[in-house]
């Protein structure tokens, strides 16, 4: 199971729709739209009716080419749509961020689940999680999303040493298990070719008692794949590659299509976790 504060999200019974909430102008798909906390409150819930389990907010855009904002800078862009999000929604609030000082915030309003998207174990981040019982997300990540990393023994192979030394800190850490929720992060670091290789072997990557979460929802990878330049018209790309993943164990799915991603999660689900039999 995955623990995050007052919530308990079963493992291997369903696949969990995190939808994305981009607090931020220039974010690569939808940035903009949803900048001001009555346009994200309005957003949030309305992706929590369409049946998401965790709206996952986030203020500094990580999208190639993005300037990213200052702890002091993200922490007063994100304060207001934490205030008012924090106590209307039924579901995790998680908070997308690599600064500790954000994340301390976060939780000290009401956030469930820290989704770390700096590529590595931080053990301030693990602390926090540890103290407030929340959700610790630990994505690979190791350079970036501007920069294609070399992978000697091939992306896969880097992928399960970085999280296997992740299991190891956080047992070093005294952070539960149940806590730690793997991010194999599609699109940062990686070549076209690599991001294909992982979704072909995310069997591998799954550790047994760690919630694994895919996010490939309108990123480059699926318009190289299916020809469509347009991020913001890569939803079912997006259906097909998930629907892939949830067949090799992954329990979390991040989208900006909530609807679309619940309808093809639980066909997935029905096939491949055989649910409703």
């Amino acid at each position: 199971m995955f623990k995050t504060r007052n919530f308990t999200l079963p493992l291997g019974k369903k696949t969990y729709i995190m939808g994305v909430l981009n607090y931020t102008p220039d974010s690569f798909s939808d940035g903009g739209k949803f900048n001001s906390p009555g346009e994200a409150l309005t957003h949030a819930l309305r992706m929590q009716e369409l049946g998401a389990d965790i709206i996952d907010l986030g203020a500094n855009s990580t999208r190639p080419g993005a300037t990213f904002l200052t702890a002091s800078e993200e922490l007063e862009r994100i304060a207001p749509a934490l205030e008012i999000l924090s106590n209307k929604l039924n579901i995790p609030l998680s908070v997308d961020t690599f600064y500790p000082a954000v994340a301390k915030a976060a939780l000290e309003a009401g956030a469930s689940i820290i989704n770390d998207v700096s590529g590595e174990f931080n053990t301030d981040m693990a602390a926090l999680a540890k103290e407030y019982g929340a959700g610790y997300v630990v994505m690979h990540n190791p350079c970036g999303s501007d920069t294609v990393m070399e992978y000697p023994d091939g992306v896969v192979s880097h992928i399960r040493s970085c999280f296997l030394d992740a299991l190891k800190l956080a047992a070093e850490c005294g952070l539960p298990k149940e806590q730690l929720c793997f991010d194999v992060g599609l699109g940062f670091s990686k070549s076209y070719k690599d991001n294909i290789e992982i979704m072909r072997n995310l069997e591998w990557l799954k550790f047994k008692g760690v919630p694994m979460l895919v996010a490939a929802s309108r990123k480059r990878f699926i318009g190289i794949a299916s020809g469509e330049e347009n991020s913001a018209l890569r939803d079912p790309g997006t259906v097909a590659a998930h629907t892939a993943a949830i067949a090799a164990g992954a329990d979390i799915i991040r989208v900006h299509d909530v609807a679309g991603a619940v309808q093809g999660a639980k066909v997935a689900d029905a096939l491949f976790r055989k649910t409703g039999e």
